[in-house]
């Protein structure tokens, strides 16, 4: 048997491992940034993720839910986005939309992850790609959209 064990995807209660979804929407994220500007097939874009990085640590099934979902729902998410922003869509830059629309996605597809936490996860990312000013901007639009999507959490 090995030292080293298999690194866990969740935590000894069954929940997810912050860390490892917190990888997964980097890649995520990253590389729905690469389908709008490539314009590559998913199929393409995910296989070159999985083998070009250290995806040890990352929940892969988070990651593929997102790679595959947010596009797959592109038009819903799009549709949710465009009131909640204080420019128009076309003004919105690559990383900002690729940050948005997944974040849409977790809001209105992955009710288990609490919306503070999708807020603060893509305020990070912003952070981390975007351009100096652009958290605020995303703070701004999701909070607005978390106040549509989940109101029923909010008022708890």
């Amino acid at each position: 048997m090995s030292d080293n064990p298999i690194p866990r995807k969740d935590n000894m209660a069954g929940r997810p491992n912050p860390a490892a979804r917190r990888k997964a929407r980097h890649y995520a994220m990253q590389a729905l940034y690469q389908w709008e500007m490539a314009g590559a097939s998913l199929s393409a874009i995910e296989a070159e993720f999985l083998v070009d990085n250290d995806m040890t640590h990352v929940d892969t099934e988070y990651f593929r839910d997102i790679l595959r979902g947010v596009p797959k729902s592109l038009s819903e998410l799009d549709a949710m986005l465009i009131p909640c922003l204080s420019r128009g869509i076309e003004e919105v830059t690559p990383v900002e939309k690729a940050i948005l629309r997944l974040a849409a996605f977790e809001l209105a597809h992955r009710i288990d992850v609490p919306y503070r936490v999708v807020i603060n996860e893509s305020v990070e990312l912003s952070k981390k790609f975007g351009a100096t000013e652009s958290h605020k901007f995303i703070n701004g639009a999701l909070d607005k959209l978390a106040q549509q999507v989940r109101v029923v959490e909010i008022k708890k």
